[in-house]
């Protein structure tokens, strides 16, 4: 059996999602996901960017379509997607090329207080609780790292309510950030694999309803994630050493956030 996943979305859903795509894998399993996901994705056979597909070109009016896109997705037996559920055009071009495409709903719906990867892992046929996993070698650097930043402004904690925590933490604090996240001396990585590896060595992540959080968590680090507007019963990260705060419009203050790394570190002052 060769089997396609095809998984859009930002870093984090697409971790949400690793427990229904690993659920899937098959005697061969390519994955398509966006470029900035595909060095987390480590258990397929093959990885490719979403742009590279020429996906997105299939079933637009007037386009003729890519030669290319068509004869990849030929070579498949299953193609299991994320992508066109709500591209009536792109189903419709599929569907006359005979490909074996089947739909799924790329965000959760009702109801609202299962948990997203149960929810992804359920679509699939799979039964939770579902807890994303990244391998990658766990190491003790000896220091904390905080990412105060999310993919929209909205939920972002106060920075000073970050910068508080970090003064009152008795090992090094490291200032993790994006490419385009402005924040001095921070330190960046373009990949994302490599991203996780260094997380993977701190002994305590702190951050933001984000993609970065859910990685953290994903490669075992122990994690305080603070939740504003965003429901964590549906969307917060997983795992035996996190601590999620706040949420649903509630905004936890610096003390506890600096109790509850105080509970997984066990030398806060």
């Amino acid at each position: 059996m060769r089997r396609l996943l095809i998984r859009p979305g930002a870093i984090g859903d697409c971790i949400l999602s690793l427990p229904a795509l690993e659920y899937l894998a098959a005697d061969y399993t390519e994955v398509w996901v966006p470029g900035a996901v595909a060095p987390i994705i480590r258990f397929a056979d093959r990885v490719r960017s979403l742009s590279s597909t020429g996906l997105d070109l299939l079933g637009v009016p007037d386009v003729e379509p890519p030669q290319h896109a068509i004869a990849a997705l030929a070579q498949f037996d299953s193609i299991i997607s994320w992508y066109g559920t709500n591209r009536s055009e792109f189903r419709a071009e599929v569907g006359r090329l005979g490909l074996p495409f089947q739909f799924f709903d790329a965000l959760p719906r009702e109801p609202k207080s299962v948990h997203a990867a149960d929810y992804f892992l359920r679509q699939v046929g799979g039964d939770g609780p579902a807890v994303p996993r990244i391998p990658c070698p766990r190491s003790n650097g000896g220091f904390a790292t905080i990412h105060p930043f999310s993919g929209g402004a909205g939920k972002n904690w106060p920075l000073d309510r970050f910068q508080y925590v970090a003064k009152h933490l008795n090992i090094p604090v490291r200032w993790c950030a994006g490419p385009e996240e402005a924040l001095p001396d921070a330190i960046r990585f373009d990949d994302l694999y490599k991203l996780a590896l260094w997380l993977a060595s701190a002994r305590l992540y702190i951050g933001n309803d984000s993609g970065i959080t859910h990685l953290a968590a994903a490669v075992g680090t122990p994690v305080v994630a603070i939740f504003g507007p965003s429901d964590p019963a549906v969307w917060g990260p997983r795992g035996e050493r996190v601590r999620v705060l706040g949420g649903r419009g509630r905004w936890s203050d610096a003390d506890e956030a600096l109790a509850s790394a105080a509970e997984l570190l066990g030398d806060v002052g």
